[in-house]
């Protein structure tokens, strides 16, 4: 397998696309020569590049922060039709013979959103369960939305949002039986069937989940971190979602088997 290098140059991009973001830098009070500068960034030239369908996807973030990653993706590709939030996921695959996965999941949002409220989290867990249904189509989706509580067991205010995003979660999926939703539940409650008997009686999903809602980003790039480090996961991503075109961000400290990796 080969690969070519590029240098950033602006003759490498459509001139409409190349056009239409210099128009909206200046629109946004940037001078033009900066707008024009910026192509030369290896950031925005990809994200251009790919904008232009040069590429069919871009892998960013092994050397820039998220933040900087997010903003090149906005203002190069945009958003996809119909989605107002952009998050993330990772793809989590368990090492050969794990005791409870035997196939891989989605935490989510890991790498974006630092505290979304119930719309932002509804947001969230459609476009995840979205992508879960993409990658394993012959699977079901089974989504638990995690907390310290499992149904009630605890009260305070912060799991209202976690609540509320649940069951609009579980409208919008109401007609498509390959999608099972529960919550809130804590981890144990969603992974161990024995423990979901107790703690979620009449689950659906029956201590199986594996798309995995977090409340906050704190918790979310937590348990990722904890998962890959402790207990020997492969975690893949952040990969983006809501951004027009297939675009992941890394973390800065990925490996190059983060960036290419082969299926098993």
């Amino acid at each position: 397998m080969g690969f070519t290098m590029l240098e950033p140059s602006p003759e490498l991009i459509e001139k409409g696309v190349l056009d239409k973001f210099v128009g909206s830098r200046i629109e946004k009070g940037v001078a033009r020569q900066e707008a024009e500068r910026l192509v030369f960034d290896p950031l925005y030239f990809s994200a251009l590049f790919l904008e232009s369908g040069k590429a069919d996807a871009c892998i960013a973030g092994a050397r820039s922060d998220t933040a900087d990653v997010l903003r090149a993706a906005l203002q190069c590709v945009g958003t996809s039709p119909d989605v107002k939030l952009i998050s993330s996921f990772f793809l989590m695959i368990p090492p050969e013979n794990h005791p409870i996965c035997t196939m891989p999941v989605l935490y989510a949002d890991c790498a974006v959103n630092p505290a979304p409220g119930a719309v932002a989290l509804t947001d969230i867990a459609v476009e995840t369960i979205k992508t879960f249904k993409k990658l394993f189509p012959a699977e079901t989706a089974r989504a638990a939305f995690l907390s310290f509580s499992t149904r009630g067991s605890a009260q305070y205010i912060g799991l209202n949002k976690i609540k509320e995003a649940l069951e609009a979660t579980k409208i919008y999926f109401a007609q498509d039986p390959s999608v099972k939703i529960d919550g809130e539940m804590q981890f144990d409650a969603a992974v161990v069937p024995e423990i979901s008997k107790r703690k979620a009686p009449g689950s659906p999903l029956e201590g199986k989940a594996n798309v995995f809602i977090f409340p906050d980003l704190n918790s979310a790039n937590i348990a990722y971190k904890l998962t890959e480090r402790l207990a020997g996961f492969k975690a893949l991503g952040p990969v983006l979602q809501g951004v027009g075109k297939p675009l992941s961000d890394l973390s800065r400290g990925c490996t190059s088997e983060d960036i290419f990796t082969s299926p098993r």
